[in-house]
């Protein structure tokens, strides 16, 4: 991909928050519909590379700019070195959470002069690493859904219903990782790994559907 070219500062409140949301829009893109191409772009043998948003909502794999200091934070670099080390999936997890940090430190960086209040709206949209767990869950339902037998998986999600005091107590105040709501369900669906909890309905899954596949446990 092409480098975008630089755009004006974001200067106002409403700049910067659509500056946060297009770069935002581009980095799920690139974990969620076309992680295969941001997988395939980061490839250990390459120089070291960053991945970016942009505020026009598109994505890029690239080198870092040479100038000192940097116009604005740069991401983690050198994410492509340590793609074949862990499981396709631990790593993408993990660039996710480096985007969360790039992500909040380039809307920090613009936002420097404004107040608490004036910075909030951020908090309304899903972090890049809970808008990737969810993908992941609603692809896995997808195949379940097609018939396909999953694979026994060590990465188990449990399920809680939430008609009881005991189980509502358990969920306790949490959100849910895919639409960022706190209003009670009557069934949510936790990720070992990630350790977040989704609406069943969030992610598409059943009581019912989750009682048949591997990988899940129930209660």
């Amino acid at each position: 991909m092409e480098m975008v070219a630089s755009l004006p500062a974001p200067s106002t409140v409403e700049e910067v928050f659509r500056d946060y949301l297009g770069r935002h829009r581009g980095l799920v893109r690139a974990l969620t519909a076309e992680v295969d191409d941001l997988y395939a772009l980061c490839h250990p043998e390459r120089e070291n590379l960053c991945l970016y948003g942009h505020p026009d909502g598109s994505w890029e794999v690239n080198v870092p700019p040479e100038e000192v200091p940097p116009e604005m934070p740069e991401p983690t670099l050198g994410i492509n070195f340590a793609r074949n080390g862990p499981k396709r999936w631990d790593w993408l997890s993990r660039v996710a959470m480096h985007s969360d940090s790039w992500l909040l430190s380039v809307a920090f960086f613009f936002a420097a002069r404004f107040s608490g209040d004036e910075r909030c709206m951020i908090n309304d949209l899903p972090t890049i690493f809970e808008a990737f767990c969810s993908h992941q869950l609603t692809k896995k339902n997808t195949r379940v859904d097609r018939g396909s037998k999953p694979k026994r998986s060590s990465k188990r999600l449990k399920t809680v219903n939430n008609g009881s005091d005991e189980d509502a107590n358990e969920i306790g105040a949490t959100s849910c990782g895919s639409c960022g709501t706190k209003h009670r369900s009557n069934f949510w669906i936790q990720c070992d790994v990630c350790e977040r909890w989704f609406h069943g309905k969030c992610v598409k899954m059943t009581r019912a559907k989750a009682e048949k596949t591997k990988g899940y446990s129930l209660k």
